[in-house]
């Protein structure tokens, strides 16, 4: 299988981790890695240098540990701001920058950052070259097919990105007034892979691995980026990888696996984030590794109400040896 290469850097496979504000934390990050992920994006940092001191930037700066290449995504309508941006998180650790304007969310639209962006082509061109000439490492771009379905001007952006020296471009397969509704289309992204020879990552909608499959044969694309297919699944990596190269299905992850595995993520949260904001982080993922669990209602119920970690950690292995024992009990 073909590896793609990002500046100096191969990625291992054809999955990246998509960034997530809230998510793509490092704790989750180093998860996904180890499940499979090539590649994994961190949550958005603000251009706005006024927040770089603030605890959540820092949080999302930190890169200790992180098994390389570490991508930090960077976002802004400022291309002097976002130029500083890139510098200063490749003092920090970074050897890609992403740029984002693929963001539908109206707090960061309402500023003219993230996929409002792609309303603007001009600006787009001068933030890719400011960014591009910041730093000597990688830049990548994440963008959607457009800002509405009557202006659907991604192939437009791709020859911008890499006339400014964009060394790869994901492309979310909805625009921005899509927001997540309906269902993302391949179509434009496949027209953006035909036009430019940079690597593209195709987005949206990509949950199992006979999606992916299809979606990398259709496209032509370098890889695929998962998103809200990794909430509570960072397995799918893993079962993606072994699809492509093998034609078969792995096994889903037992409900032991699944235990350890979230268990061991919970810790990894209240270590990053300290006992406070780690038991509210943590409630999220809780609820995405139960969600298809028998009971899973009442017992997000119940560690919804819960406020220590060793609370949470307790009741979530409760919740899972008793699924174990049941189904032991029944095979």
């Amino acid at each position: 299988m073909e590896q793609m290469h990002i500046g100096p850097y191969s990625i291992a496979n054809k999955t990246v981790l998509a960034p997530m504000a809230g998510i793509t934390d490092r704790p989750f990050r180093q998860l996904c890695k180890r499940l499979g992920a090539g590649m994994a994006v961190s949550e958005m940092v603000t251009a706005n240098s006024l927040l770089w001191g603030s605890k959540k930037t820092l949080n999302r700066t930190n890169h200790q540990g992180e098994q390389e290449p570490r991508v930090v995504q960077i976002a802004g309508s400022d291309p002097r701001l976002l130029a500083e941006a890139a510098r200063y998180n490749v003092d920090h650790g970074a050897q890609i920058i992403d740029i984002n304007m693929g963001c539908p969310a109206k707090k960061v639209c309402n500023v003219m950052a993230g996929s409002a962006l792609l309303r603007d082509e001009i600006l787009v061109g001068q933030i890719l070259e400011a960014v591009v000439k910041a730093v000597e490492v990688p830049v990548t771009l994440k963008i959607r097919t457009g800002w509405d379905t009557n202006s659907r001007n991604g192939i437009r952006i791709a020859t911008i990105a890499e006339a400014a020296g964009i060394q790869a471009l994901a492309v979310h397969g909805r625009t921005r007034s899509c927001g997540y509704r309906g269902h993302a289309e391949y179509d434009t992204i496949r027209a953006i892979k035909e036009t430019v020879s940079i690597p593209v990552i195709a987005n949206g909608d990509i949950t199992t691995p006979e999606k992916a499959r299809f979606v990398l044969e259709y496209t032509k694309a370098d890889a695929v980026m998962i998103g809200r297919g990794a909430q509570g699944n960072p397995w799918i990596f893993r079962e993606i990888n072994h699809y492509l190269a093998t034609g078969a299905h792995l096994p889903p992850p037992s409900l032991s696996e699944i235990r350890d595995t979230l268990l061991e993520h919970l810790q990894a949260i209240y270590d990053f984030y300290g006992e406070y904001t780690g038991v509210r982080m943590a409630r999220k993922h809780i609820c995405w590794y139960s969600k298809f669990q028998p009971r899973g209602a009442a017992f997000r119920k119940h560690i919804n109400q819960l406020e220590t970690s060793t609370q949470q950690l307790a009741v979530t292995r409760e919740f899972f040896d008793q699924l174990i024992t049941k189904e032991e009990l029944a095979a």
